[in-house]
């Protein structure tokens, strides 16, 4: 059980430095291949990737010249390798190969016997790359495959164990030209030589169990010949898979050189491969571990040595590199070099965050990441009925779960599963069992991770029944699980029926159903509950015994618990999690037999805090705010409206009481219209002016008040006059009714800024 985590150039130079940079890539990812050898308490399975160790060979083409910065590109090579943190158990051959058109030349330079990947061989790997060159045109620049795989089989197999896997991977960008070589014997015959040779060494190859991985990069390589090479070969994979049998790759470039590499890497050593993003640092870069790896590596190509990168687990720790934190084992290699890789051991599943930091003057080369990972799948089977009579069809499902008894999310984690099953039993042959995950037939949901198929029991069955279902994937450990039952003799004494789990629950919650029992018989039956295929602490059922009376016909509450929050070790922290068992039922009184063997999913969610229990009251809080809210503001408009001269009729009346001429007022300035009268001796007429000596506005009690510069206010009432001079008054017109807040198009709310004019 987890413990809970702390929160806490020319082509021909550039397709050189991509050939030389992957074999870094292919050295720093051979680590997953033998984990650390620190104790574990889970068995080995768990731990341990299906190969300890591979023997591996990578020829890298080299018909044509080299750049001086693909030599320093060598060098940088020879850096990663050394600090690939590699397993002690595997060995490395590197040798460049172009071909031989002279007496005094040879179409194979071996820069790198075969070298076992300890310290000190970590040490001599980063010298002896370094001498690999660029060939000048008088040393041959052909290309001579059969050579470079004669020299591949050679160093897979001289003095070592056949029982370790033999690899051998190709890097080319050309087809193969002998043309030129006169050990391929008269320059008429040579093309047909070397189509005679080249097949010659892949039977081989095939003898000795020597796989071929060819990788083409740019225009010239032929699909066709790099197929043959990859068929030709030893064709037998580290699973019985298609996608673990040797294929050929072409890319269109050299940039496509390591990402294409690695997913040869990853199929031929087993391993399952998650491509990530890619940016320039200073980036935060997430990829994702699945719930099923056991041992992975993330891979950092980080494009200059600059380059500094940290990592954080999905619960938000920052990592160590080395040594273990919480149920995890770390061990960087490559630190201070292009490429380095984080080896972790019982990964914790979920987004890892790769933080990239570069100084100024290397933030121009992109940082990418990648995880490689090695992985146990687990599975439980039921048949129903389990106790079936002759001649009867049987369901019988396979449900996938994780090593720790979750369910499987994501149906890419166990992508190009193949699952077989069988029946057997006393009294008939073997019969094959399909079982299938595509919704269709006797299975209900598709891509679910429940493979489920029928099978018709024989006739002829009697006694011991089995059924067995094997699941197979490359880069997870194979797991066959078995379901032994008996043949129903006629109609069963107890018969059962299980209903549907109710709801979901949260940690240290529970979930109900209904089981449904008769008893045909004139005497009590004990039966038993149990839960399988679950980690213990999980779930746990309840009663563990029901006791059936005679002839009674019953339906009883089944209760399924779920552990406390900390059986989870924070995996709550993702979100949802399903839990997958097996109910099963038990007549002890009739010799243990099964009754009911069903699988069961409980869905746990995170126990809610504070805001989620009461959200309502929030809810209700912050609605009284915004009514008060919407009521003071309700109140405030109401308020300015009340004082909005908008619509007064102004009438300007000369001392005889004529009407002089009449205004309507407009909004205003903080609710004050500001006028002026012009031309007050000749032709006197009421204008808008913003800083005018009169202003008027509305009186809440009716009419208006008229305010004079200085400061004075005077009321005015509707049929009353108040003097503005010697000789003229204002009054109010009978049209100065209060208008509609909106009756003009030139109308604002009157909750307008005050500068509103």
């Amino acid at each position: 059980m987890r413990t809970d985590r702390r929160r806490g150039p020319a082509r021909a130079g550039r397709a050189g430095r991509a050939a030389l940079s992957v074999l870094a890539g292919a050295a720093v990812l051979i680590p997953l291949t033998a984990p650390a050898a620190a104790p574990d308490p889970r068995p080995a399975a768990a731990a341990a990737p299906a190969f300890a160790s591979v023997n591996y060979a990578v020829a890298v083409d080299q018909s044509a010249s080299l750049a001086p910065e693909d030599i320093r590109a060598e060098k940088a090579a020879a850096s990663r390798i050394a600090l690939g943190g590699v397993s002690a158990s595997s060995h490395i051959t590197v040798f460049g190969f172009a071909a031989a058109e002279s007496a005094d030349q040879r179409a194979v330079d071996p820069v790198c016997p075969r070298t076992k990947l300890d310290a000190a061989g970590r040490e001599s790997i980063g010298a002896c790359v370094g001498e690999l060159r660029g060939r000048k045109k008088s040393e041959g620049t052909g290309t001579d495959f059969p050579s470079a795989i004669r020299q591949g089989v050679h160093e897979l197999t001289s003095g070592t164990d056949p029982s370790v896997p033999r690899v051998l991977f190709l890097l080319t960008d050309g087809e193969m030209d002998v043309t030129d070589s006169e050990k391929y014997g008269d320059p008429a015959h040579r093309e047909a030589e070397g189509e005679r040779q080249l097949a010659r060494e892949l039977k081989n190859a095939a003898a000795a169990n020597v796989q071929i991985w060819p990788l083409g990069f740019g225009p010239d390589p032929d699909q066709k010949q790099l197929d043959r090479m990859a068929a030709g070969g030893y064709q037998k994979g580290c699973v019985d898979l298609p996608s673990a049998r040797p294929t050929a790759r072409k890319v269109s470039g050299a940039k496509d050189v390591g990402p294409a590499l690695e997913k040869i890497f990853a199929a031929a050593h087993c391993l399952r491969y998650q491509p990530g993003p890619s940016k320039r640092p200073p980036a935060t870069l997430p990829i994702t571990i699945s719930p099923l790896a056991t041992v992975g590596s993330i891979v950092v190509d980080k494009g200059s040595p600059e380059v500094t990168v940290t990592y954080t687990d999905p619960l938000g720790n920052k990592v160590p590199t080395t040594g273990r934190f919480a149920d995890s084992t770390f061990e960087l290699a490559g630190r201070g070099d292009t490429v380095e890789a984080l080896k972790i051991i019982d990964p914790l599943p979920g987004v890892w965050k790769i933080d990239a930091k570069a100084p100024e003057g290397h933030r121009s080369l992109p940082v990418a990441v990648s995880v490689l990972w090695q992985g146990e799948l687990r599975g439980s089977i039921t048949m129903d009925p389990p106790s079936p009579q002759a001649g009867q069809k049987t369901t019988v499902t396979m449900r996938l779960q994780t090593r720790e008894g979750y369910e499987i999310k994501d149906p890419a984690d166990y992508a190009g599963l193949k699952v077989t099953g069988r029946l057997t039993g006393d009294g008939f042959a073997p019969r094959p069992l399909r079982l299938t995950d595509d919704g269709k037939g006797s299975d209900p949901t598709g891509s679910d991770g429940s493979f489920t198929g029928s099978v018709t029991v024989p006739k002829t069955a009697d006694g011991a029944l089995q059924v067995s279902g094997t699941l197979t994937a490359s880069g997870l450990s194979a797991d066959t699980r078995g379901e032994g039952g008996r043949i129903a003799p006629g109609a069963l004494p107890v018969t059962t029926a299980l209903g549907p789990l109710r709801g979901d629950a949260h940690p240290g919650g529970e979930v109900t159903a209904n089981l449904a029992v008769t008893n045909t018989t004139d005497a009590p039956h004990t039966l038993r509950l149990s839960l399988a295929d679950v980690r213990a602490g999980l779930l746990t059922v309840r009663p563990a015994e029901i006791v059936v009376r005679p002839g009674a016909s019953a339906t009883h509450e089944i209760t399924v618990g779920v552990g406390p929050e900390e059986s989870f070790g924070g995996r709550l922290d993702d979100g949802p999690l399903g839990i997958g068992g097996t109910l099963t039922v038990q007549d002890a009184t009739d010799d243990d037999r099964t009754l009911v063997r069903s699988p069961v999913s409980v869905q746990v969610t995170p126990e809610p805090g504070l805001l989620d229990r009461y959200w309502w009251v929030l809810v209700g809080a912050v609605a009284l705010i915004v009514a008060g809210v919407l009521l003071t503001l309700a109140w405030l408009r109401q308020r300015r409206g009340r004082r909005d001269p908008y619509g007064l009729m102004l009438h300007l009346i000369s001392e005889d009481g004529e009407v002089l001429g009449v205004h309507k007022a407009g909004h205003g300035q903080k609710q004050w219209y500001a006028f002026d009268v012009a031309e007050a001796h000749s032709n006197p007429r009421i204008e808008r002016r913003t800083h005018g000596p009169y202003a008027v506005q509305r009186s809440p009690e009716g009419g208006a008040v008229l305010r004079r510069r200085g400061g004075a206010r005077t009321r005015l009432t509707a049929s009353g006059r108040v003097p503005l001079t010697d000789r003229l008054s204002l009054a109010l017109g009978e049209d100065s009714a209060r208008p509609g807040v909106f009756d003009s198009p030139d109308a604002v709310p009157t909750g307008a800024p005050d500068d509103y004019l």
